[in-house]
């Protein structure tokens, strides 16, 4: 395994780059598991649920979908541990298509395309296509050298401009506790701090 901090993280196309392993398996923990029950057999099973107030069903790491398209629903049949797995990646493979061809000619690292990525898996691609977090990155194509760090810095700090949910502020204290939503709040600080360290290397 490469040691990151000895080496500086280097641009490249995003057609080249796909989501790294040690991202997917963040966003399994980050999703958790959600409810689940011990079938007959002794196999594990995730159960339909609503993680927090606005949400939409949801089932094992945070699949809100079928591969097919068709929502996932309450009354859905719970699936296994590999099923969920399974179904996670297949939608981050297709999230990810639709992410690489929304941004042409860009170059990213790798930290920089797995943030962003996983930042489209949980607000959606069409949350991503009209981010200003996706126009600074289109504006580095026709930047001049000097240019573009304040542009893939500009696209770092647009990140944290994406903090509610169902009408809240999740940045405020008042909106978090048990039915809060402080868990979108931390998640964007989080790949806030990735994006900047990512910028401290170039």
């Amino acid at each position: 395994m490469s040691d990151r901090s000895a080496v500086s993280p280097v641009r490249i196309a995003v057609l080249g780059l796909g989501l790294s392993a040690a991202a997917f398996a963040s966003w399994v923990v980050k999703e958790g598991d959600g409810p689940t029950a011990v079938r007959a057999d002794g196999e594990v099973v995730h159960k339909p649920y609503i993680p927090t107030k606005g949400d939409v069903p949801t089932i094992g790491h945070g699949s809100t979908r079928y591969e097919d398209g068709t929502p996932v629903r309450m009354t859905d049949a719970p699936i296994t541990r590999a099923r969920a797995q399974q179904l996670a990646r297949n939608l981050h493979s297709e999230e990810e298509a639709r992410f690489r061809a929304s941004l042409p000619g860009v170059a990213l690292t790798q930290g920089e395309y797995d943030l962003y990525v996983d930042f489209t898996g949980q607000f959606g691609i069409g949350n991503w296509r009209s981010s200003s977090m996706r126009r600074r990155l289109l504006e580095t194509t026709t930047a001049t050298p000097a240019q573009l760090p304040g542009l893939y810095r500009a696209a770092c700090d647009s990140l944290l401009l994406w903090k509610k949910q169902d009408g809240r502020d999740c940045s405020l204290p008042q909106n978090w506790g048990p039915k809060g939503c402080k868990g979108v709040w931390t998640r964007q600080q989080q790949r806030h701090a990735k994006c900047l360290a990512e910028q401290v290397a170039q």
